[in-house]
């Protein structure tokens, strides 16, 4: 346990002291006791939560990971899932909009012939099998394989074998794959014990960057150009800007490409939190470029081993990092903060000073920072990337380590009452998923191939842009990606069924701290579903933590020590 302390509270945010009495009520000289309650608990929100916790992993499908949730196989030597057959006080576990009879037996990507050697019916990845290939996950590919809602050319267009694997796993096939509660153990028993949803989806077609800028602004339209050597990573959008449709660098980060970076115009969900002098922070693994690892690595090839895939990956992806695109967000040098009581904080506590960090930490920052005292109200997580479950690098058993241990530090917090963590993903990596909606926000580019050359979506339905026109290159919603939603107001054992996306996490902050303030520019949080359903503000908040262990996923009556 830590204990509180009085955190330094930012221009224009009231402290609160309330006064309780302290010794014998008969002795009027004793002195008040004064209960000090930090910046970001006074604040007024909508709701009694106080923090949310957004953590960010990478590339997983829903199908990938809950596609035969709550039925797990439970084979001899791997930990178990068992469903909740019911009890008192949670409900036998919920079936999901998952993988059928029908869909795991004669699935159409057996069937389609186009599919070559790799055509096959879903198939279910063992924990051995943790480390696999990364599926190909671009913008295109990702259309071509749901195939005008056919949902049948996954192997063909974004499949990916594991060299030298058996059977399917080592061909395009692979994508066919799913886990179940015997290796995602801790996400099942997340959400058995919290809120999940199985309608929520990427807001556009694409990988990781689009997912990261969609998690915090909402937009992937208004990209400028820094450096160039191709142009597969945006389309012209119809009227004279640019959209993001694939990976590059920010063109603010030292550690970015030196061949393709670009920078974003419109507002993110910082900039809303920082004219409200809300504390809050973008804590993203092996930022802090002073750390040296035990492998002797530092700076932007600070890296660390993963033993399940079985080699080391760059701690820090330039491409991941929500904030560094948008110049009033970014911190192009990784400047560290003043002090821990500054993390959060756009000036230096008690002063005028802008604080160099700018809201850009590393994830070491926030356990500092909480551990302090000074829990920011909004933190968005990225795990160091061998823990960021994306595949090639990364896997779920290493990310399973990641999400527990965070949760498990912020239920033993005196804060936890008031707390949210939100789990979600960038983008699918291209894995399979039945669920196929027809587009509502339409793109006509060339890159656009989900209903035919240059086609995504009905004529008539694109998107406005930053500047209040039609623009192309944000088809979606995309692909269908897992989403819980963990805290003491969470109802339990719950499955959603509201159709929300990456942008519903904007809509819930500034709806819970800013009054509903929108970001404007045709950001989605404007037009995206809410995550409250997933929540019940109107009962008594169970607070009884419930403890994982990292490596195993299963629950543990005391808090796993790392």
């Amino acid at each position: 346990m830590f204990r509180r302390k009085l955190v330094p509270i930012a221009v224009g945010v009231a402290s609160l002291a309330v006064l309780a009495a302290c010794g014998s009520s008969n002795n009027s000289s004793t002195p008040a006791a004064v209960a000090q309650v930090s910046a970001q608990d006074a604040l007024a929100t909508a709701t009694p939560i106080k923090h949310v916790v957004v953590i960010y992993g990478e590339n997983v499908s829903f199908d990938h990971y809950f596609g035969t949730y709550p039925n797990a196989t439970n084979p001899t030597g791997e930990p178990k899932f068992t469903a909740a057959s019911g009890t008192p006080t949670i409900t036998g576990t919920p079936s999901v909009n998952g993988l059928t009879t029908a869909l795991l037996t004669a699935n159409a990507n057996a069937t389609n012939a186009g599919n070559g050697t790799g055509a096959t019916n879903p198939f279910r990845l063992d924990r051995t099998q943790a480390a696999t290939a990364d599926q190909n996950h671009a913008y295109t590919a990702e259309q071509q394989a749901y195939d005008n809602g056919a949902m049948d050319l996954f192997p063909k267009y974004t499949g990916n074998g594991t060299s030298g694997g058996a059977g399917a796993f080592g061909t395009t096939g692979q994508v066919m794959g799913y886990f179940d509660g015997n290796t995602v153990t801790a996400m099942w028993n997340y959400a058995q014990n919290f809120a999940m949803s199985d309608n929520a989806y990427t807001d556009t077609y694409g990988p990781s960057t689009p997912g990261a800028l969609e998690v915090v602004s909402g937009q992937t339209n208004g990209m400028q150009i820094v450096k160039s050597s191709k142009s597969s990573y945006y389309v012209n959008d119809g009227q004279g800007g640019l959209t993001m449709i694939n990976d590059v660098d920010p063109g603010s980060d030292l550690c970015s490409s030196t061949t393709d970076t670009a920078m974003m115009t419109g507002k993110n969900i910082g900039d809303l939190l920082n004219a409200s002098n809300i504390t809050w922070g973008g804590f993203m693994g092996g930022f802090n470029l002073s750390t040296t690892n035990s492998n002797g690595t530092t700076g932007c090839k600070r890296s660390t081993m993963s033993t399940v895939v079985g080699a080391a990956t760059a701690d820090y992806i330039p491409h991941h990092n929500w904030f560094q695109y948008f110049k009033s967000t970014s911190n192009p040098n990784h400047l560290r903060p003043t002090s821990t009581a500054a993390i959060g904080f756009t000036t230096v506590p008690g002063t005028t000073t802008v604080d160099p960090a700018n809201h850009e930490y590393d994830t070491d920052d926030f356990f500092a920072a909480v551990s302090a005292g000074n829990y920011p109200s909004v933190s968005f997580l990225k795990a160091p990337a061998y823990q960021d479950a994306h595949a090639g690098y990364s896997d779920p058993l290493d990310e399973q380590a990641f999400v527990t241990k965070v949760v498990n530090f912020l239920e033993q917090q005196p804060d936890w009452k008031s707390t949210a963590v939100i789990v979600a993903w960038d983008d699918s990596d291209g894995w399979y998923d039945h669920q196929f909606l027809t587009p509502t926000s339409a793109s006509f580019s060339t890159a656009d191939q989900l209903n035919g050359a240059s086609l995504c979506g009905p004529v008539g339905k694109q998107p406005n842009g930053l500047a209040g026109q039609p623009v192309n290159g944000r088809c979606g919603p995309g692909t269908r990606i897992p989403f819980l939603v963990i805290s003491p107001y969470a109802k339990q054992n719950y499955v959603d069924h509201t159709q929300i996306s990456q942008a519903s996490v904007v809509r819930f902050i500034e709806d819970n701290w800013l009054g509903g303030t929108r970001l404007g520019g045709g950001a989605f949080d404007a037009t995206t579903g809410s995550i409250n359903a997933m929540f019940n503000f109107s009962g008594t908040p169970n607070t009884t933590p419930v403890y994982l262990d990292p490596n195993l996923g299963t629950q543990v009556s005391t808090p796993p020590q790392s």
